[in-house]
């Protein structure tokens, strides 16, 4: 009894001490429009996350006139949630049309990822810098023009 007991106090522990140092949730990786993988290291920077249409539109707007490899030149990354969409219309129809966007989508379709980030808000775009794969700020976008300038100060 005291050695499971031992066991759960350092799980316990364990689990704490990673929840306080900022850490992401790492091991995922996501499949973007052109069906190439990506993972989560540590070169990432800055990490958009929406969980809806009206927060990809807000993505889509701010990086309207963005030439090719503007979000990896800042080393960001755009995470959509796909999974309310209807498997037919993701597939004739949504997934096709991002394939024309200068920029990368990641789809989680099921959804894996941004279920793992319970802060994302509705209609919102979620920014989360990062530092080495560890959380430094998170911030909530409401507006295409204010994230197209936090976009533009971002280091590259």
């Amino acid at each position: 009894m005291r050695k499971l007991c031992g066991s759960l106090l350092l799980c316990l522990l364990a689990s704490l001490a990673h929840a306080g140092d900022g850490g992401l949730p790492t091991g995922w990786t996501l499949l973007d429009q052109f069906d190439k993988p990506y993972t989560l290291n540590d070169e990432l920077r800055i990490l958009l996350i929406t969980r809806d249409m009206t927060g990809a539109g807000l993505v889509k707007e701010a990086l309207a006139g963005r030439p090719q490899g503007y979000l990896e030149a800042r080393h960001a990354l755009f995470v959509a949630d796909v999974s309310r969409m209807p498997a037919m219309v993701s597939k004739l129809f949504a997934v096709p049309a991002m394939r024309d966007y200068t920029y990368r989508v990641l789809l989680d379709r099921e959804p894996r990822v941004v279920n793992r980030y319970p802060q994302v808000p509705e209609k919102k775009v979620l920014w989360l810098q990062l530092d080495r794969g560890r959380l430094v700020s998170s911030q909530a976008f409401d507006s295409a023009a204010q994230l197209r300038g936090a976009l533009e100060q971002a280091p590259r």
